[in-house]
């Protein structure tokens, strides 16, 4: 992939992600730009997978069962397949679709959300059929200056107490590195 193409596509991925954090902001109830003022929108990463056709898949996994530590992901992915998501205590096929996106809630989307949005539980299986080829782009939020991050305000009340304490983006994704990746409620009160 050409430097020029990266770039092109990390824009992309910019302007597609504020738009869904706006929606999402919506979603919740709140001004469009709520989440892209709290730097929801900041931290760009980028991973590029690759997963070579494998003759005996029933012996592997590609990447185990876990969730994101990000707000958002916004994965390309080619028609190979392989993501799987939990759902109803059972794995899902996510059956690639030309020329389109998966968008996965992440752990930190779930906490400033109280638990409005769920982190997506998923996986990739190996696959005899390959290679398989992903590039996952992944909003971390802000880190400069640090950033604390907890459950909006507006969406706490009585009723709803917040279910999780503040904390730096980055202790969480520390947190997260340092333990299982099933490990889904760190900082959860």
């Amino acid at each position: 992939m050409s430097r020029k193409i990266l770039v092109e596509y990390k824009n992309h991925v910019i302007k597609l992600g504020d738009v869904l954090l706006g929606l999402l902001s919506e979603a919740l109830g709140l001004k469009p730009d709520h989440l892209k003022a709290a730097d929801c929108n900041k931290g760009l990463m980028l991973a590029c997978h690759y997963y070579p056709a494998c003759p005996q898949p029933e012996l592997t996994l590609g990447t185990g069962k876990h969730t994101d530590p990000v707000f958002l992901t916004i994965l390309l992915q080619d028609q190979s397949g392989g993501l799987q998501v939990m759902r109803d205590n059972q794995w899902a096929d996510v059956e690639p679709i030309e020329h389109g996106l998966v968008i996965n809630i992440g752990d930190l989307l779930q906490i400033v959300s109280n638990v409005k949005f769920v982190s997506a539980i998923h996986r990739v299986v190996a696959n005899k059929v390959g290679p398989r080829i992903s590039a996952a782009s992944f909003f971390t939020g802000g880190s400069t200056p640090p950033k604390m991050y907890g459950p909006i305000k507006e969406l706490i009340s009585d009723e709803n107490p917040p279910l999780y304490k503040e904390f730096l983006a980055a202790d969480y994704t520390a947190k997260y590195f340092s333990k299982p990746h099933d490990t889904r409620d760190l900082f959860r009160l």
